[in-house]
């Protein structure tokens, strides 16, 4: 099979995606049996960090070695990447030296470099611009409680981050609409409107507004890694922006909410909301465990029908 990276949500098909969440209940079901499923026996994962994680790798490396194979953690402190080593010569020796590369770093160019110069699969972790394993994870999760996510209505609140453009993508390849309410000044980047057109997604001034008739309300911290200097402001830009009991309450009446975490609660969330009934998020901060092995899976093996 040609080599496969997940760089970006769109560089899989739908029926490619579907196949993963067939896999995803699969293998989930295996591992709350008890039961071993090694298919990744003698493989070996690298998981280079540039970012701090606790869920991506955790989430990677129980699963990894859940399948029977190793999983190696590489910050770029403590290798060559971190003193000047090209990410194309690097790329060219990490993937000689194992089966799949995870990558969480800051550009999105860094990943792209890196797969352009691979031998084996390379997934995105997270960068600034894309979180795809995290929206993976959260639409597997509205399928466990709600069924198929197409024609439903995502509400976004808050930044216009990459868990946002994550969902703006998603929204195309599986056919759901996406309401994004941010705060004056943090909209969804012109071009990437563009990019997306309008057929999924629909821009609203009053985040009141956007939850009105939404299926799923999901948020994110004001502040992400790197805009730390921020974060006095965003706390005043965006303290309308908070998902609270009466947000909730303008969406749909069985409507779920998500979170990527860590959270911050009373900022971008209510404590009586992420602590609440609707909310989702340990299901959700666990499906990243399953969802990234039937993606491993896929992308070492290619079809696994069992």
């Amino acid at each position: 099979m040609a080599i496969k990276h997940f760089l970006q949500f769109n560089d899989l098909t739908t029926d490619e995606l579907n196949h993963i969440f067939v896999r995803t209940t699969w293998i989930k079901g295996q591992f709350k049996s008890y039961k071993q499923y090694w298919p990744l026996q003698d493989r070996t994962l690298v998981m280079i960090f540039e970012k701090a994680s606790t869920r991506t790798r955790l989430s990677f490396e129980a699963g990894m070695h859940q399948l029977g194979g190793a999983a190696i953690y590489l910050n770029t402190r403590d290798s060559q990447l971190g003193r000047g080593e090209p990410v194309e010569d690097a790329a060219q020796v990490i993937s000689r030296m194992s089966d799949i590369v995870m990558i969480r770093t800051f550009e999105q160019e860094i990943i792209e470099r890196f797969a352009q110069n691979s031998r084996v699969p390379v997934i995105n972790g997270l960068t600034n611009e894309y979180h795809p394993c995290q929206i993976l994870a959260d639409i597997y999760t509205f399928i466990e409680h709600k069924g198929s996510i197409k024609g439903k209505t995502v509400a976004w609140i808050g930044d216009s981050n990459n868990v946002c453009n994550t969902w703006l993508q998603a929204a195309e390849v599986l056919d759901f609409n996406v309401h994004v309410s941010t705060p004056p000044g943090y909209e969804v980047e012109m071009e990437r409107a563009n990019l997306y057109g309008h057929d999924h997604f629909e821009e609203f001034a009053d985040p009141m507004d956007a939850a009105k008739g939404a299926d799923l309300v999901t948020t994110d911290v004001w502040t992400s890694m790197g805009f730390e200097a921020e974060n006095e402001e965003r706390k005043r830009d965006f303290a309308d922006w908070q998902v609270d009991d009466d947000m909730m309450r303008a969406a749909n009446k069985d409507a779920l909410f998500m979170h990527c975490l860590p959270a911050h609660r009373g900022e971008e969330v209510a404590a009586e909301v992420i602590d609440g009934k609707q909310s989702v998020v340990w299901e959700e901060a666990e499906n990243r465990l399953h969802v990234q092995k039937a993606l491993m899976e896929y992308l070492l093996l290619g079809r696994v029908e069992k």
